[in-house]
């Protein structure tokens, strides 16, 4: 079952209108300080993991903000301060600090205490499926009367939160239209640096990055044998809506079949909003689950992968910095579409034998796993499409992230030359 969907995320947030308020008044009666504050909606991980890094070894005064003990351990697992977010302290380290660094939104951070702070936005992947004000899903409500008059409402708080971001960089000129479109921002907030959370896939040599990769997709699953390939299935949250990919007993039954022919493991990572039935009918070695609470932020272990299947995931633009083959596997394509909408068409990304259930996607591995020809010209399209939508692969998209903060006012860390 989904575990979120919009529409009651959004009724929850008109409800809370008084405390945004009250948090207003605050904030504006506090003076923002010089710390940096750090939240990130899908744990201590993504951009603004390799943002706090660089910002802590420059010197400026950190602190990430919790909402779980696994993300307390986390954090401190890499000595990193801490706040629990919400609650009177949550309120307090967010109203002062002087820069708010997000990657899904401000609630990512206290959501009462973002008032005239210096707000980036690390959105956490290149969009494929329309987001924010591009798609009818943002601005969902519950089917109550008066409906329509709601749904303006939270357009209306949507866009003066995205007003409130100041950077949000963009990984290359056509991920940038893009983000404008959705934020509502304009041209000189939306920069292109490339994105911080992809540097983990272009920082070192191919070997050194797949060594790291393996090893912490052990830490998480155990071990893997060293010949088999491993498959990452990666299906996007559908809004709250049930997953029609969600295979049958009898298409695991061939699933690990297959995977058992070729040698292979498949690792399933069900989006962290949503929850499928992603479980075979008997256990098998042939099958891990890699959801978020084992592992938060699967970027920095996609080089441990072979090839990618996903639907709508940005996922597909990200594993071609590795020359990774991806298959689509998209049974609701048209419907999605119609209903949430892409930027351009799915058939430019995902090419035009995007398989609509698993006897189509199994025959598509299999060719992969089987046919040396086959996968090169897979390696080579997904190479081609990263380069179309990533200008930058120099491990180096932070460092251009922290300038470009620095150039816009925020001030050196206390003591620096």
């Amino acid at each position: 079952m989904a575990s979120f969907s919009f529409g009651t995320g959004n009724a929850a947030k008109l409800l809370r209108i008084p405390l945004y308020a009250v948090g207003r008044i605050g904030t504006l009666l506090l003076p923002r300080g010089r710390r940096w504050v750090f939240g990130c909606g899908a744990g201590v991980g993504d951009g603004a993991l390799a943002l706090q890094r660089y910002a802590s070894e420059a010197g400026h005064d950190t602190v990430w903000l919790t909402a779980s003990e696994r993300e307390d351990r986390d954090a401190a697992a890499l000595g990193i301060r801490t706040v629990r977010k919400s609650g009177l302290r949550g309120w307090w380290t967010t109203a002062r600090a002087g820069v708010l660094v997000v990657t899904h939104g401000l609630g990512d951070v206290n959501r009462y205490a973002n008032g005239d702070a210096f707000v980036v936005q690390l959105w956490h992947g290149i969009p494929l499926k329309r987001i924010g004000l591009d798609s009818p899903a943002t601005t969902q409500v519950p089917n109550v009367p008066a409906a329509a008059l709601l749904r303006r409402a939270v357009g209306i708080l949507y866009r003066a939160a995205a007003q409130r971001i100041r950077v949000l960089p963009a990984a290359s000129h056509r991920a940038r239209g893009r983000l404008e479109s959705a934020f509502g921002l304009g041209d000189d907030r939306v920069v292109v640096t490339g994105e911080p959370r992809v540097d983990v896939l272009s920082a070192g040599s191919a070997e050194h990055v797949r060594s790291a990769a393996s090893a912490l997709l052990r830490s998480v699953v155990g071990e893997i044998p060293d010949a088999a390939r491993a498959i990452l299935y990666a299906p996007t949250w559908r809004d709250g809506a049930p997953d029609p990919a969600v295979p049958t007993a009898e298409e695991w039954i061939r699933i690990v079949r297959v995977l058992e022919e070729h040698d292979a493991v498949l690792f399933v990572r069900s989006h962290p909003l949503g929850e499928g039935g992603y479980a075979p009918p008997l256990p098998s070695r042939r099958v891990h689950a890699l959801g978020a609470a084992s592992l938060p932020d699967v970027t920095p272990a996609l080089a441990a992968f072979d090839v990618l299947v996903t639907d709508y995931s940005s996922l597909a633009y990200d594993v071609g910095l590795l020359r990774m083959p991806v298959l689509f596997l998209a049974p609701d394509a048209e419907e999605y579409a119609r209903t949430r909408g892409f930027y351009g068409r799915f058939d430019d990304v995902a090419g035009p034998d995007t398989a609509t259930d698993w006897a189509e996607l199994l025959t598509q591995l299999e060719a992969l796993l089987e046919d040396t020809a086959a996968h090169d010209a897979a390696s080579e399209r997904s190479a081609t499409l990263s380069a179309e939508m990533h200008a930058y692969r120099d491990g180096r998209n932070t460092e251009r992230v922290y300038q470009v903060i620095r150039a816009r006012g925020i001030p050196a860390p206390k003591g620096a030359a």
